[in-house]
């Protein structure tokens, strides 16, 4: 199961990233540059999110001493303790980079939509290429920290995957990385959810006044319903509507798929720290099948740039225009 979720993640992304680079030679447009970019970005952090953590947990799966208790495996020798490490830090790294990443691509969604004369002045390519770079630095600041003796890894149950520490005992250095890890991640998806949400409502709003602009005109009806229907089709698959379309779908999955296992992080330090503010008992069995379904965000994030393409909205929107 391991080696055909490896395989369907890592053709998904190539797939995806093949098609943007496409795009990107097609569609040489300012507004849709940055948004390009960002994308890519967060290709990249899946496609490697999807390897590299990917074949550190097959390397575990094959390990001659897999089914030792998993405290006891990260006390094995210094050789484990230094893979775990590295594990560990790729988990939390590639963890939240996607995470920031679509939070910053819903930034500069909501700007260039409800301030497109600002976001054609401010939101640069290059200015964008640091966006990217900063937030990586952030994730990676967060990945090496207990690299450098601030804060720990430790194997998780059953043993294939490290992680911070978030079950038993822990530093208060561990306490803070792993609340720092789910607050970030918590915050990058509810700023995602707000700024999509945001901009749904200011294309709604301007569909709504181009509608009643149109009402005014005096036209024959038969002109009008054919005019606005072609309005439609060409509003509904506008590079903006494209673009939100694969935001919202972005916003989705990382919600569905990345949310229980934040909660849970946060869920269990909170318990530890004897704060009841979220009344959920956190085993370890939980904390896996939360994980589990955070690896398939990476799965599932190329097929949105596969399916939610210009063309492909195309057809969806004259289907519904043939069967109204």
């Amino acid at each position: 199961m391991s080696c055909l979720t490896m395989t369907l993640g890592a053709l998904s992304n190539i797939t995806a990233l093949g098609i943007l680079a496409k795009s990107q030679v097609r569609f040489r447009r300012q507004t849709k540059a940055p948004f390009l970019l960002l994308a890519g970005a967060l290709l990249l952090a899946d496609l490697g999110g999807h390897m590299i953590p990917g074949a550190f947990s097959m390397y575990l799966h094959m390990a001659p001493n897999q089914n030792l208790d998993p405290r006891e495996l990260a006390k094995d020798s210094a050789g484990t303790k230094a893979f775990c490490r590295v594990f560990g830090a790729s988990m939390v790294f590639f963890g939240l980079c996607p995470l920031l990443l679509g939070c910053a691509m819903a930034a500069e969604r909501y700007v260039g939509i409800s301030q497109p004369l600002l976001h054609a002045a401010v939101v640069t390519v290059a200015r964008v290429r640091l966006a990217v770079m900063l937030l990586s630095s952030l994730a990676l600041l967060l990945a090496v920290l207990p690299l450098l003796d601030i804060g720990s890894y430790t194997t998780q149950f059953p043993g294939t995957w490290c992680f911070l520490p978030i079950h038993g005992t822990r530093s208060t250095a561990d306490t803070c990385l792993a609340l720092a890890f789910s607050g970030l991640g918590l915050a990058a998806v509810g700023l995602s959810l707000l700024c999509n949400i945001l901009s749904g409502l200011v294309l709604l709003q301007a569909r709504v006044n181009y509608k009643s602009v149109k009402a005014k005109k005096c036209e024959p009806r038969s002109k009008r319903r054919t005019s606005s229907s072609s309005t439609w089709v060409t509003s509904c698959c506008s590079l903006d509507v494209e673009m939100m379309a694969q935001l919202a779908a972005i916003t989705v999955v990382s919600l569905v798929c990345w949310t229980p296992f934040l909660v849970s992080v946060a869920s269990s330090i909170l318990s530890y720290l004897k704060m009841k503010i979220l009344l959920m008992e956190v085993t370890e069995g939980k904390s896996l099948l939360g994980l589990r379904m955070a690896s398939w965000n990476q799965i599932l994030d190329p097929w949105i740039y596969i399916l939610l393409r210009k063309a492909v909205l195309r057809r969806v929107c004259c289907a519904f225009e043939t069967n109204c």
